[in-house]
Parts: structure tokens; C-alpha cells; sequence
């Protein structure tokens, strides 16, 4: 007698990683039931209008799996550093694709539950794709999963037994085979198997912003137009790059300037509280949204720039209508397969990459891909060998997630706290 196959998969968190893991599911055509719970009370995540470098596990994923055909990023084709005073004092010929959040967002919701928007077309379903669904307004309150059984391999035949606290306040129930946490850094789900795996403070935060490439001047677009521009002093670095615009336009002209900049706020520190209390007094650990900048602090924080950066990144800083700010941390997962393969990790829920490596994005995709592969090979195998598929899927995004959160963190202690060799 076989052993049945898991049909049912939950999928928890619907930005970008779940929606990569849900259309990586839909394109196995095997008829499978896949749902994503998004905490978040609105039908649509909100825009914070951030840049997103599309590396090669990107590229890979949207060429393979986008049927919407949509173009998605501007090419820079430089990488280039400046001094204080605007001077190019380094350049290298390397080309690196760049695109918005919103613009990946949109084009991965046309493909997987056919959301309309002026971003992409949505293209028409195939056969064997199965049946989806994008529930929001749900948060993962309780989860169980079987008791063990003698099977020494993957066992599907007793569900995951989900609670679900939706955002009117009800509670539903509801069954999964396989249930996929792509739910950030501070994945709840993670937490509650790996409870000794903490999200940490790196000591610093990253402001965020965008302007239109219109707006900036003839010497600020010489050096940001089509470039990756960097500025590195003690203790500091900024970063800028042109990214779609409304509605995903390449439109030149109609792009925006994304700019990231790296400024050190010691943990609990006045300033630090300061700058993430928000503007209705409500204080912020992570993630100050945009909007939620205080009138104050956001003018400090331009005389600053005036005082301390490139005069065309205080420009672009000086023209920017809606800030934000991220907490930088650390975390990484000691496992992505928990209870005997019944649940499984992908990107930040796995490991929460710093922005300095521009990899964030990228790992979702490939252990999105991966995973997928790996249900596949699963649904394909006989009566044993799963889980040692799934161990094998594993090893692979444990070894990648480590190397680059290891990476970012020796970039970011070295920009923010050492002596970085562009620095003045």
C-alpha cells in the first residue's frame, strides 16, 4: 500500500517568499491545493517604495515561472564609489539588474491568484495548475502536528492541524500536509520550535528612500543614472540606484533613485528610542513605516546629510517626501526541516540576510525553487526515500543562507565599524 502524498500545503506569509514558494508550487502541475495566510489585514501588501538588487536566482526564477512576460529591472552598469566631495574616486564596469519591490509583488500576485494592476497582465490559467488561494487578515495561532508514527520516512497520512485568528477577531481551523513558514525574520513559527534562535540588533539601522529621476539635478544624475553608487566614511555608508517607477515604468526619466544609508544608533540609546518612536508616539523595533518619520527628527536628519554626505546624496536624501527606516539584524536558523519533514523554512524565516550582501531577495527564490523540486521529487518517489529528500534540500539552504549571513555581517561590521578601504 502507498504512502499518500502531501496534496494540502499551507503556506505562511505572503510576501515575496511565499508568493515565490506558491507560484513555484502552481507551475509543478500536480493538481495541488496551495494557500497562503497573510497576516497583514489588507487585500494587498503596502509599498515602502524599496529598491531590490535582482541577482541571478531572481532572474532565474521570473524567466522560468513568470508568464506575464513583464520587464523588470533597470540595468546598472557600473559600480561606483565617490569621495566628500562628490568626486569619483573609484569605478568598475559590472553589470547588476535593479528593481522595486512593488514591481516583484505584483507580477508574482498576476501569476499566482491573478490580481489585476497596472503592472502586469495576468495571464490565463493552465491546466493542472490546481486551485490557490491568498487569505489575509490571518495569523497562525496554534499548530499541531500528528503524533509519530513507527514509519521510518516521511508519513502524510495525518494531517497538521492549523488555528487560524483572523483579523475580524474569529477563529477557524483548518488541515495542511505540508506547511511552509515564509514568514520573515521574526517568523512566529520558527519561534516556536527553535525557540533559542533570537533576532538580534546589529547596533545599527539603514534609512530608505526614493525620489524621481526627474527631480534630481545634471551632477547628481551623472553619477547615480544607471549606476551603483557608493559612499563610505567612519562609521557610515550610503548607496544609490535607479529602479522602476510608477507602476513598474523603465520609462528613463520616470524611474525612481533608491537610496539606502547605513548610520549607527546604539541599542536602547537615546537616539535610538527617539528615532523609532513614530509620529504618533508608538515606539518601533524593527521597522519605522513610511509616513511614520517624525517632522524632527527627519529634518536632523537632512541637515546631517547636508553636513556629512556627497553633495548628490544629500540631495537626493534633501528631496525624498517619505522616509523609512529598518532595524539591521541578525538571525539565522540551525535547521529548515522540522517535525520529520512535515514543516519547512525559506528565506528570512530561515535566515534574516543583511542588506549589504543584496541577497534577501535572491534567497527566497532559491530555496523556493529548491523546495519545490524537492515536493516534486517527493510526489515522484515510491514508498521511501522523502525525507532524504528533503534532508538533501536542506543541506543546501542551510550551507547558502549561512555563507551569506556570514558574509553580511563581515560587510556590515566593516562598513559601520571598521575601516572600509573607500573610506575617507
Amino acid at each position: 500500500m502507498s504512502l499518500p502524498k502531501p496534496k494540502n500545503i499551507v503556506i505562511l506569509g505572503g510576501s515575496l517568499g511565499g508568493l515565490f514558494m506558491g507560484v513555484a508550487l502552481m507551475r509543478l502541475h500536480r493538481n495541488l491545493n496551495i494557500r497562503i495566510f497573510e497576516r497583514n489585514p489588507t487585500a494587498l501588501l503596502h509599498d515602502q517604495g524599496a529598491g531590490v538588487v535582482a541577482g541571478p536566482d531572481v532572474q532565474h526564477f521570473f524567466s522560468t515561472h513568470d508568464r506575464t512576460r513583464t520587464h523588470l529591472s533597470v540595468a546598472s552598469q557600473q559600480r561606483l564609489y565617490v569621495n566628500k566631495k562628490g568626486e569619483t574616486i573609484d569605478c568598475e564596469d559590472r553589470t547588476q539588474q535593479m528593481t522595486s519591490w512593488d514591481l516583484l509583488y505584483h507580477v508574482l500576485r498576476a501569476n499566482y491568484d491573478g490580481v489585476k494592476s497596472e503592472y502586469a497582465k495576468v495571464p490565463d490559467p493552465e491546466d493542472g495548475e490546481g486551485s490557490v488561494a491568498y487569505e489575509y487578515g490571518c495569523t497562525v495561532s496554534d499548530i499541531k502536528t500528528p503524533k509519530s508514527t513507527p514509519r521510518p520516512d516521511l508519513d502524510f497520512s495525518q494531517p497538521i492541524k492549523l488555528t487560524i485568528k483572523h483579523h475580524s477577531g474569529s477563529i477557524s481551523t483548518t488541515e495542511a500536509d505540508l506547511v511552509i513558514a515564509a514568514d520573515g525574520p521574526s517568523s512566529t513559527l520558527r519561534a516556536k520550535y527553535l525557540p533559542d534562535i533570537k533576532r538580534t540588533y546589529a547596533g545599527y539601522v539603514a534609512w530608505r528612500g526614493t525620489v524621481s529621476e526627474s527631480a534630481i539635478s545634471t551632477s547628481a544624475a551623472k553619477v547615480f543614472t544607471e549606476k551603483f553608487t557608493f559612499f563610505h566614511s567612519p562609521n557610515t555608508q550610503i548607496l544609490a540606484y535607479l529602479i522602476p517607477g510608477h507602476n513598474g515604468t523603465l520609462e528613463p526619466g520616470h524611474r525612481l533613485v533608491n537610496w539606502v544609508w547605513y548610520v549607527n544608533y546604539p541599542e536602547n540609546s537615546p537616539s535610538h528610542m527617539d528615532l523609532m518612536t513614530d509620529n504618533a508616539g508608538k515606539r518601533h523595533h524593527i521597522t519605522l513605516p513610511a509616513g511614520g518619520v517624525r517632522e524632527e527628527i527627519w529634518s536632523g536628519q537632512k541637515s546631517y546629510a547636508r553636513d556629512v554626505l556627497p553633495h548628490q546624496f544629500a540631495e537626493i536624501v534633501g528631496k525624498t517626501v517619505v522616509p523609512f527606516v529598518q532595524a539591521i539584524t541578525d538571525v539565522v536558523s540551525s535547521s529548515a526541516v522540522l517535525e520529520k519533514g512535515r514543516i519547512c523554512l525559506i528565506g528570512d524565516a530561515l535566515a534574516g540576510l543583511r542588506p549589504h550582501t543584496a541577497m534577501s531577495t535572491s534567497q527566497a527564490a532559491f530555496d523556493a525553487l529548491g523546495l519545490a523540486g524537492a515536493i516534486e521529487r517527493l510526489l515522484d518517489s515510491g514508498d521511501s526515500g522523502g525525507m532524504e529528500v528533503l534532508t538533501g534540500w536542506e543541506e543546501e539552504v542551510l550551507g547558502y543562507a549561512r555563507r551569506l549571513q556570514k558574509s553580511g555581517v563581515e560587510m556590515g561590521e566593516r562598513s559601520q565599524f571598521g575601516e572600509h578601504p573607500m573610506a575617507e
